[in-house]
């Protein structure tokens, strides 16, 4: 199986840079062939400028090419990112702008929608600074999740095996984080 891992934290060192070594990990001794993309780590430009937004599909710009050659290798993606104002960093949010473009991710007939990334899946770690109770009793995280799982994901056709949100990372003890970990692997090696 293939497998791209989509890391979006300008820290590598961070508890999402743990998260990501752990898929890795996972993924890499279930003898998948992993690839890891560090958005911050390779300069990624996030920004969806008029002239790009414009151009055929064709022409797009070299980095996106390469990005959307990775994803159509990928059978499975994970992408592990930190909750900023209750969604993704604007390094992640412009990835799918400029990445999961028209005519590659979704096509548009008329009033319809199609999904073009069909038979791919997806799983989602996300990390907040809020407690996870917070969240949930709000409807955060279900507004989170249905944002991205549904409203990007699934209308390009993948399928979101797990989306798991661990919370209060900054000020959990490392017992905690420890367990948050642990639960990483458990979800990777279920549905990797």
């Amino acid at each position: 199986m293939n497998h791209l891992i989509i890391f979006s934290h300008p820290n590598p060192s961070s508890f999402n840079g743990s998260i990501a070594d752990a898929v890795e990990a996972v993924s890499s001794a279930m003898g998948h062939d992993t690839l890891r993309r560090d958005l911050y780590g390779m300069g990624f430009n996030p920004v969806l400028g008029r002239v790009e937004l414009d151009a055929p599909a064709h022409m797009r710009a070299q980095d996106v090419r390469q990005e959307q050659e990775f994803v159509s290798w990928a059978d499975i993606l994970t992408f592990v990112y930190p909750v900023w104002w209750t969604g993704m960093p604007a390094m992640l949010k412009g990835y799918f702008d400029r990445v999961f473009s028209q005519d590659f991710a979704y096509a548009l007939h008329d009033t319809m929608m199609t999904g073009l990334l069909t038979g791919k899946k997806a799983l989602v770690f996300s990390t907040t600074g809020l407690p996870s109770t917070l969240c949930t009793s709000r409807g955060m995280h279900e507004a989170m999740a249905l944002t991205t799982d549904t409203g990007m994901f699934e209308l390009c056709g993948i399928e979101v095996l797990n989306h798991a949100f661990f919370g209060s990372v900054a000020s959990v003890s490392e017992e905690v984080r420890k367990s948050y970990l642990s639960e990483v692997v458990a979800i990777a090696s279920r549905f990797l």
